[in-house]
């Protein structure tokens, strides 16, 4: 996938801050400004290390309905160990997700948990927002990185509903390593305990609109 998306398309990649020299300690790699279920052609942008590390310690919660679709479910379950099926009910299927994530772990997510259509808009309308997801995951990790990674968007290549994404395009995206253990102090000195949760989503919301390219 790496080298099929270099090949078919150009990747313009910086760094907000001091770049990861090593990416052993990649706990959390968060995707921001979901715009289309192509955003595996990112492969192309992260170091092998990385992808490797997903693929042998991956936790990764996915949209139970992406998941049912016979060809992105299928290929989703072949990037990582843990690949988990989550609706947005209140049922156990986040909980689940909790509960797979050790110490080893490097768990991929997509905090907003939506997907920008077109309109800017998610598929009812509303702003694409940080959900408290991350926050949990964050809590539970005692050290590593978090890697906040800011898409340019995929709308020019591929926009919701379309079939095949248009080649030959580039992909911008910024990484920002984040310290997990002096982050998640810093949000508790920030927001206190009981606004933890929330106050983190609305930490890394503020970065995505800052750094998105």
């Amino acid at each position: 996938i790496k080298l099929g998306s270099r090949i078919v398309f150009r990747h313009k990649v910086r760094w907000i801050g001091k770049p990861l020299r090593s990416f052993r300690r990649v706990k959390v790699v968060a995707g921001l400004n979901h715009t289309s279920l192509y955003e595996w052609l990112y492969a192309g942008s992260l170091p092998l290390a990385l992808l490797w590390r997903i693929a042998r310690h991956g936790v990764i919660p996915i949209a139970d309905k992406t998941g049912n679709r016979p060809l992105t479910g299928r290929f989703f379950k072949l990037l990582g160990q843990n690949v988990v099926k989550i609706t947005r009910k209140a049922d156990d299927t986040w909980e689940e997700v909790l509960r797979r994530i050790s110490p080893d772990s490097c768990v991929v997510i997509f905090p907003e948990g939506r997907m920008k259509r077109r309109s800017g808009f998610d598929a009812d309308g509303n702003p694409l927002v940080v959900r408290g997801g991350i926050a949990d995951v964050i809590r539970l990790l005692p050290a590593g990185h978090l890697l906040l990674a800011y898409s340019g968007g995929l709308h020019h290549i591929q926009v919701p509903g379309q079939l095949l994404p248009k080649p030959f395009r580039t992909l911008r995206i910024s990484f920002e390593a984040v310290n997990i253990p002096v982050f998640r102090e810093e949000m508790i000195q920030k927001y206190g305990a009981s606004g933890f949760r929330s106050g983190t989503a609305s930490e890394i919301q503020e970065r995505r609109d800052r750094y998105c390219p």
